[in-house]
């Protein structure tokens, strides 16, 4: 007997409403109608994520450019029913944020920011503002340019899809006074669970969305009297920050409203008085 849509499950990571399922989900949930959908690649600098289809829909994460989605349904009010091809987020996205895969990537963007150039010179008006962990296709390095089919971008700013980086605290540190977004994960704007995947990422290790399927899916529980080491994982109730040294804290929070270090002492009873006692550590 088939399960139906009353049984738990994570709607997060669901790709399936009351009228559409994902073709994959025929037989485990009920639906009136299955898709298969069709993969596509974000052409958007960032693009929302988000859970309901219009403008002021909460934003639930983002995908960066480069990235794919498995599309489901195109709306005629220009959303597009997604999955995301990173960690499985289903949500609605611009239709315009998206389209064909074209050739795959073979670099990603390794600086905090950076800018596509409509050709090899610096003076042009970019076409794109890209950020960490965007993907790129690039066909040719042309003297302090990498080539890929839409423009050219400094080559110093990314490095081989195979190639990462060897702390990943490092790569979090960079993102300090990047302003707190909610469902943010780019230099642009961060969440706190957004700082820990997207650091992550840069470090070849795929990391869940949000911050209790990271709890729950990345290292190993420690004791939660510490000692903590630097790569630590702590955890909170709705939020996770990065140990930098046995006296530092680094993570993306509402309190500062961006990335920010602070004294871990302090900030292990600053977020208990509002979030809670510390519930997991997790160590990678």
């Amino acid at each position: 007997m088939a399960e139906t849509m009353s049984a738990p499950r994570d709607r997060r990571l669901t790709p399936a409403r009351p009228d559409l399922a994902a073709a994959t989900l025929q037989g485990v949930v009920d639906a009136p109608r299955f898709v298969e959908g069709e993969v596509r690649r974000v052409f958007a600098d960032v693009a929302p994520l988000r859970r309901l289809p219009r403008p002021d829909g909460m934003l639930d994460t983002e995908a960066l450019y480069g990235e794919t989605v498995t599309a489901f349904e195109d709306d005629i009010e220009g959303w597009s029913w997604v999955q995301l091809g990173r960690d499985g987020y289903v949500g609605y996205m611009p239709t315009i944020a998206i389209g064909p895969l074209g050739p795959a990537p073979t670099h990603k963007v390794r600086a905090l920011r950076t800018f596509l150039f409509p050709g090899l010179d610096i003076k042009l008006p970019p076409v794109a503002t890209l950020v960490t962990g965007a993907l790129l296709h690039v066909r040719d390095i042309r003297g302090k340019f990498a080539v890929t089919d839409r423009g050219a971008v400094p080559a110093a700013h990314v490095m081989a899809l195979d190639e990462t980086a060897p702390d990943y605290v490092d790569v979090a540190a960079g993102f300090l006074g990047t302003p707190y977004l909610w469902g943010g994960c780019s230099s642009l704007g961060i969440d706190c669970s957004g700082l820990v995947q997207a650091s992550l990422g840069v470090a070849g290790v795929q990391a869940p969305r949000d911050s209790d399927m990271q709890e729950a899916a990345l290292g190993e529980s420690v004791d939660n009297a510490g000692p903590f080491r630097r790569g630590d994982l702590l955890f909170w109730a709705g939020h996770v920050g990065i140990v930098e040294d046995e006296a530092t804290l680094l993570h993306a929070n509402a309190h500062h409203m961006m990335v920010a270090r602070e004294p871990l002492g302090p900030a292990l009873e600053r977020i208990a008085a509002a979030a809670g006692a510390l519930r997991t550590v997790r160590r990678l």
